[in-house]
């Protein structure tokens, strides 16, 4: 049996959400995989802005470098705006996922058209923009909104299920397509409800993450160090991130 410890980071400091998210990716995990769910201690509540995953990615690179010190095989973004995906890649050879690229990949091998339903409208062009980014746009049919904020889904959880549930039924009547992505790390735990009630594939990108991480970690492959995601060059740094200066990794 391979064993493997995935560092699951969740990028906003709300513990209740990060707790969720890590009982469902233990959920979904194989046997011999360790399932280690943080958050930063400094951040936003909630990712609902590019000003959020701006503040965000400076904790998932703080909590990739945490993860580094530890017997760590590969990391999961669990935010789907993918906050500092790229920057976390060159601090690690491990693989690092984030849930929007894993779910987009996950749905193309099981629909040939799907559309996305997220929190709010805003996200969806933040997912908009990602879609276009890692080249799937010719494959989402529509981004649709249940208007919900993020934190609903911890607070008002049964109201905020219904409204998703909702949109979701409105994706399979009118947009043709064959699946649906789930737009937030915090719909973790609704994937199979949602599936059961809306009689379509629904695809949810930090379930969709630890099998690909699974994966990955399996077949020996890592970040590539050779080009843009080698190691960042040591250098200095003032101010509050002084403790990073001259790093070497």
């Amino acid at each position: 049996m391979t064993t493997m410890q995935i560092h699951l980071i969740n990028p906003n400091t709300t513990v209740s959400m990060t707790e969720k998210i890590g009982e469902a990716a233990t959920r979904i995990a194989a046997p011999g995989t360790t399932i280690v769910a943080t958050n930063p201690r400094s951040g936003p509540v909630s990712i609902e802005s590019h000003f959020d995953e701006a503040i965000s990615a400076v904790g998932v690179a703080e909590e990739v470098l945490a993860g580094e010190r530890e017997n760590t095989d590969a990391y999961i973004i669990a935010c789907f705006g993918d906050p500092g995906l790229l920057a976390a890649r060159e601090l690690t050879h491990a693989p690092v996922i984030g849930i929007a690229e894993a779910a987009f990949h996950m749905a193309t091998l099981i629909s040939t058209r799907f559309s996305i339903v997220t929190t709010l409208g805003r996200t969806g062009i933040i997912a908009e923009h990602l879609l276009q980014s890692y080249g799937f746009s010719h494959h989402c049919r529509r981004i649709r909104a249940a208007e919900i904020p993020v934190l609903d889904l911890e607070e008002s959880k049964n109201q905020a299920l219904d409204r998703i549930i909702e949109e979701c039924l409105r994706a399979k009547a009118e947009d043709n397509i064959g699946a649906i992505v789930l737009g937030c790390g915090g719909m973790a735990d609704l994937r199979q409800q949602i599936q059961k009630a809306v009689g379509l594939p629904i695809v949810e990108g930090v379930t969709a993450a630890v099998k690909l991480a699974e994966s990955l970690v399996s077949l020996q492959l890592g970040t590539s160090k050779h080009g843009d995601l080698d190691y960042p060059r040591p250098k200095a740094f003032t101010g509050q991130f002084e403790h990073l200066s001259q790093r070497t990794y």
